[in-house]
């Protein structure tokens, strides 16, 4: 692989930061940490339209709640095209920790984890994605 060097300047309190930055997330130099950032802004910008994603949704939820389990269960089918895996975690007597691994169009996978987060039952939910191929 070849590489080509760059400069970018930086005012002094910003490039302050960004070094604090890198200590903390524990970089061994400048370049890797930038080069991290672009990948991450670039791939931000593919997903944002409606390219292939794979990902995961997890949410947690009080399977007591509005029927949420059975709602959950009729989504979860209508998308099963979108939906590779999923996994259930009892956290106690009432709450339920559950990941799906998801796959396909940004605008179905988007709309599958909003489906499911807007549930009533359902108390938080996040939903991870990045580009196919990465």
């Amino acid at each position: 692989m070849t590489v080509e060097r760059v400069g970018v300047s930086f005012e002094p309190d910003l490039l302050k930061k960004f070094d604090e930055f890198i200590r903390e997330k524990g970089y061994t130099n400048r370049s890797e940490a930038i080069r991290d950032l672009v990948r991450e802004a670039l791939i931000k910008r593919e997903i944002e339209g409606n390219g292939d994603v794979i990902g995961t949704l997890t949410i947690v939820y009080n399977h007591d709640e509005g029927d949420v389990t059975n709602k959950l269960l009729h989504i979860q089918h209508h998308h099963n095209e979108e939906i590779l895996s999923t996994t259930h975690i009892h956290i106690d007597e009432h709450m339920c920790l559950e990941v799906l691994i998801v796959k396909g169009k940004a605008d179905r996978v988007r709309k599958l984890a909003d489906n499911i987060k807007a549930l009533k039952g359902v108390k938080h939910g996040g939903l991870i994605i990045t580009k196919v191929p990465i």
